[in-house]
């Protein structure tokens, strides 16, 4: 009986000790809850999914633009505000220097202050822009030039420049001229420059003189600066028109002063586009209603949907990417049945 009793004492023990090897190997496993889930100690990582990871810091560009002076002016405006403004991934800060150079630089140090990621600058004119520049590069942030240029030799100040070939317009306006004209023929231009200083407006200057240089009929009987403004263009044509109404064409460097010499030949009680052929640079939307209605001839265009151009030479910047020094627009030459094809589909 004792033997029975012991080996029976024996097995019990062994038992619970089998129970309590179980019991503590279970210790280390998530319990269940009141639903049969698992639960967690609060030290303990879950399976749960993580929390939303923060988006990241925006990208912050500085743009100082020169002003609203012309449809073109604006167009450049509407494409950097759509652009940087309906991506989530950026914030834009934008400032409207109304012409003014001294109101473009105390943009450009606000945004130094701010310290914005990247700067773009539509210079109102070329010189000038040495010292604020050189206390973006110091400050490491990188300046890219829209449309317009700065003086040469300062290329180290900023990172690209985005925009069109100005001299090249110019040619090409003087190419249209010559071959809608004729290369012997005699010819008197007005030409209405763009604002003094302004690379555009030097530029496209350039290009079209050049271009005449080796035709004797071809003569500039008169040049003046339009601002790049419709009033100022129409003002600088009155004014001529006054004096002598002896001339066969206007070389206007954008088309606001273009379609502002329209009216002024119109109200001298010629017809433009015919008694007056009319060239345009920019290819805004009034200059081919004007070429369709025959009160110009031709516009050069100059691309000003520069937003999205801008954007990826941001983001090929920030990924370390080499780029070129000048991001070339595409560009076309409209005039007869082509700019009233094209129309339809302007922009701008």
């Amino acid at each position: 009986m004792k033997t029975n009793r012991r080996s029976f004492l024996l097995t019990l023990l062994m038992a619970v000790m089998v129970v309590a090897i179980f019991a503590g190997c279970s210790s280390n496993n998530p319990s269940k809850d009141a639903n049969g889930g698992n639960t967690a100690p609060a030290n303990e990582p879950t399976n749960a999914a993580p929390a939303d990871k923060p988006t990241g810091k925006k990208i912050v560009v500085g743009f100082a633009q020169i002003g609203a002076e012309s449809g073109w002016r604006d167009a450049e405006t509407a494409s950097i505000k759509e652009t940087f403004e309906n991506d989530s991934n950026f914030e834009l800060k934008f400032s409207d220097a109304q012409q003014k150079q001294e109101n473009q630089i105390k943009a450009i140090r606000s945004f130094i202050a701010q310290k914005v990621d990247a700067i773009g600058l539509a210079p109102v004119v070329e010189s000038g822009w040495e010292t604020v520049l050189k206390e973006a590069k110091d400050a490491g942030i990188p300046v890219f030039l829209l449309d317009r240029s700065i003086t040469a030799g300062h290329e180290d100040l900023y990172t690209s420049f985005i925009g069109s070939d100005f001299v090249l317009e110019g040619q090409n306006a003087a190419k249209w001229m010559l071959e809608e004209l004729g290369a012997d023929a005699k010819v008197n231009i007005v030409q209405l420059e763009g604002t003094v200083g302004a690379s555009a407006a030097n530029d496209r200057k350039k290009g079209f003189e050049e271009a005449i240089a080796g035709h004797a009929g071809y003569k500039i009987v008169y040049s003046q600066t339009g601002d790049f403004t419709r009033a100022k263009g129409k003002e600088v044509m009155e004014a001529y028109l006054k004096k002598d109404k002896n001339i066969q064409v206007v070389y206007a460097h954008n088309d606001d002063m273009a379609l502002g010499a329209v009216q002024a030949i119109e109200e001298a009680g010629l017809k433009p586009g015919t008694d007056i052929k009319i060239i345009g640079v920019d290819g805004i939307k009034g200059a081919f209603e004007a070429i369709s209605q025959g009160k110009m001839n031709v516009t050069i265009e100059c691309n000003p949907l520069l937003g999205p151009q801008l954007k990826q030479a941001i983001l090929d910047y920030k990924e370390g990417k080499e780029l070129p020094r000048w991001i070339k627009s595409e560009e076309d030459v409209y005039f007869g049945q082509k700019a009233i094809d094209a129309l339809p589909n302007r922009k701008y």
